[in-house]
């Protein structure tokens, strides 16, 4: 007989979901002699690790393994025969590397002390939780603090047939059951970019349906035309300004039909549908502990991560700030140091940001299509990859560098870089902007050559070689 506790056990900390702020905290706080409790649905170790940032991080990999193997030539080397994936091995990969961080998890879990509960949990009360849990118990938990760190979900667009059609979300696609002949991707942001990049890189004929008349709205136009130009060369057949009205699959699991707008239908044998990600909130029955939500469901918090009930906060992506597993582990900063006595705020920090198409984009702080329509004063360096020595030895000169610097005090308003390691050099970009430097700081600094982050100083050369005006 399954019992069922009506008694709540106290605890200093509730942590509900296990993403990368609330495991963080659960681990550092049961490690400083607290007590707690931390419920996660499904996913030991969160989103990030599962289903997001390092299978999919994985899988780019090994799509630039195989381009740079098909290469190989232009480095000076002979390989035999044409290279392929292999689909059992490319799984394996990815799951090995998945099931190790896993593992990884659960001992870390179990060495801070916590009580960890796989299970889904509902308020009940203020500060309260019940859990039914996997093994089919039922607990009622409060939380002296409760922090809600439940992530988000892929999202689906109200399309017509839509729920009656079998399609790949950026979740499922991750199985690697199939790689599909023909892929249609409808959604150009930067789920959509990275998927089309690494299944046209895999061999499959891509086609990237995107809404608005460019990809990456938020990138600048000429960021964003380079990046559809790449694509392009990889061999994904790009659409914008196309809208999808329907879809549904051919009988026996045939090829999947997309209606756009203007009457032409697109066949695919898979469709991923990447148009954003929901939070986690609807079934967390949130007004029993006092907790509002806003108009799209994301938790409502102030600049301190405190939601509208006393001693509840909300941190990660369902708390609706950047969604990037980087950001969640500052809020777990901030959530550390305020649940110890600190005053910390999300106010003025800096978030950069890496879509990991081949090449990769990097981003900080401001586009220029951003700094215009906030009417500051600025200048634009800019330069190709290609006038950058590392770029010429590893025969990578696809891309550009761009940033933006604000003309009265020179100091770095935000920068945009596409080209082979950019995630990399953003940094240092983003330690200068902290610091608040002005652009010469970098453009005079001795950086190592040859090295991509060596282009740095090319970049802000172009803006002239005056020394700053204090």
């Amino acid at each position: 007989m399954i019992m069922v506790r009506r008694d709540p056990d106290e605890v200093d900390l509730l942590v509900v979901g296990g993403g990368k702020a609330g495991k963080s905290l659960a681990m550092d706080r049961a490690a400083a002699g607290w007590s707690v409790a931390m419920v996660e649905r499904d996913k030991i170790g969160g989103t990030c690790i599962n289903v997001a940032c390092i299978p999919t991080k994985s899988l780019v990999g090994s799509a630039r393994t195989l381009t740079d193997a098909r290469h190989a030539d232009l480095m000076g080397i002979e390989l035999g025969g044409e290279p392929r994936v292999v689909l059992a091995a490319l799984r394996r990969h990815k799951e090995s590397v998945v099931g190790g961080m896993v593992q990884a998890h659960r001992q870390l879990f179990a060495d801070s002390g916590m009580d960890f509960i796989l299970g889904t949990a509902r308020f009940v009360g203020p500060r309260t939780v019940e859990v039914a849990a996997e093994d089919g118990s039922t607990r009622r938990i409060r939380g002296r603090d409760v922090v809600i760190n439940t992530g988000t979900t892929p999202a689906l667009p109200p399309l017509p047939g839509i729920e009656d059609t079998e399609i790949w979300t950026s979740e499922s696609i991750l199985r690697l059951e199939r790689l599909p002949e023909r892929l249609l991707i409808l959604g150009g942001g930067y789920i959509g970019c990275e998927f089309a990049s690494m299944f046209a890189l895999f061999g499959s004929r891509v086609t990237l349906v995107q809404g608005p008349d460019q990809l990456l709205p938020q990138e600048d136009p000429d960021i964003a035309a380079e990046i559809t130009e790449i694509l392009t060369r990889q061999g994904v057949e790009v659409r914008t300004a196309a809208r999808a009205t329907s879809v549904r699959r051919e009988s026996d699991h045939g090829s999947v039909l997309l209606t756009l707008v203007d009457g032409s239908v697109l066949d695919g044998d898979e469709l991923l549908v990447a148009t954003g990600r929901v939070p986690v909130t609807t079934e967390l029955e949130l007004d029993a502990t006092g907790v509002t939500v806003t108009d799209r469901g994301f938790v409502s918090v102030d600049d301190h991560l405190r939601t509208t009930a006393e001693h509840v906060w909300a941190a990660g992506d369902v708390a609706g700030g950047p969604q990037f597993t980087h950001a969640s582990w500052n809020d777990f900063r901030i959530l550390r140091a305020n649940l110890t006595g600190q005053d910390v705020s999300t106010e003025g920090r800096l978030i950069p940001y890496t879509v990991f198409i081949t090449p990769e984009l990097a981003r900080v702080g401001l586009t220029e299509t951003q700094a215009r329509a906030a009417g500051r004063n600025f200048r634009v360096a800019k330069i190709g990859v290609a006038a950058i020595p590392r770029a010429k030895t590893l025969h990578d000169k696809t891309g550009t560098w761009k940033a933006v610097v604000d003309a009265d005090t020179d100091e770095i308003l935000g920068a945009s870089l596409l080209g082979h390691d950019a995630g990399e050099v953003i940094g240092t970009v983003q330690l200068a902007m902290i610091g608040r430097l002005p652009y010469q700081t970098i453009r005079d600094a001795a950086l190592s050559h040859p090295t991509m982050s060596e282009g740095l100083n090319l970049l802000f050369d172009t803006l002239g070689s005056e020394p700053h005006r204090p």
